[in-house]
């Protein structure tokens, strides 16, 4: 074995998300930061196009996200649109949460690679830092909100025209115990071939 498949397991089946309003206002240092940035630069890609891009708020920079979510949404739902509960939640998003990244992707400039097969990427991007995260105890939740597509969104995380903002990650140290969690048995979501035979998944699936 190369590595501990139990250390392995147990940090993939670990992992959770949490709300910015489950995070503690404990400050998360930008040496750890910059871990978890670096695990999401090791996700695979086709071409080694590594379209992921990435911007940290912190500190006085967090009044970014501050000042953008509640205008953000009320933009995009327009004034008839707007839910005052949602809106005033967004307010308060980062009432204690102190570090927020913003996701984007820059597709290859040769157009070798398909926009969709550089967002998978950037997918598992996000789900290398999810487990970084989890190994530094930290809780953290990406979010892809509609008003993601806002033009003003990317701009206020620096990306080109030709990118695609690809959502926002909330990190930060939980302010509650850590939760559990479940999965479907295998069977249920699993096709078998073994050449002689064929297994189908269950069709009735468990009950929660």
């Amino acid at each position: 074995m190369r590595h501990n498949l139990s250390d392995v397991s147990a940090l993939i089946k670990d992992r959770r998300s949490f709300a910015p309003e489950q995070l503690s206002a404990r400050r998360v240092h930008r040496d750890v930061i910059t871990e978890v940035l670096r695990a999401g630069t090791w996700a695979a890609n086709h071409g080694m196009t590594q379209p992921w891009r990435f911007t940290v708020f912190q500190g006085e920079g967090l009044e970014i996200i501050r000042k953008g979510l509640p205008e953000w949404y009320q933009i995009q739902m327009g004034t008839d649109g707007v839910v005052e509960k949602k809106l005033d939640k967004l307010r308060h998003r980062l009432d204690t949460c102190n570090c927020v990244i913003g996701i984007g992707m820059v597709p290859d400039v040769n157009q070798r690679i398909s926009r969709q097969d550089e967002e998978w990427a950037v997918a598992g991007a996000i789900q290398n830092m999810h487990l970084m995260c989890t190994a530094y105890g930290l809780g953290a939740k990406w979010t892809t909100p509609k008003f993601m597509n806002l033009p003003q969104v990317k701009e206020a995380m620096g990306l080109p025209e030709e990118a695609k903002v690809m959502g926002l990650m909330y990190v930060g140290y939980p302010d509650r115990d850590w939760p559990g969690s479940y999965r479907w048995p295998l069977e249920f979501v699993t096709r078998w071939y073994d050449g002689l035979s064929e297994e189908r998944p269950h069709e009735q699936r468990p009950s929660v």
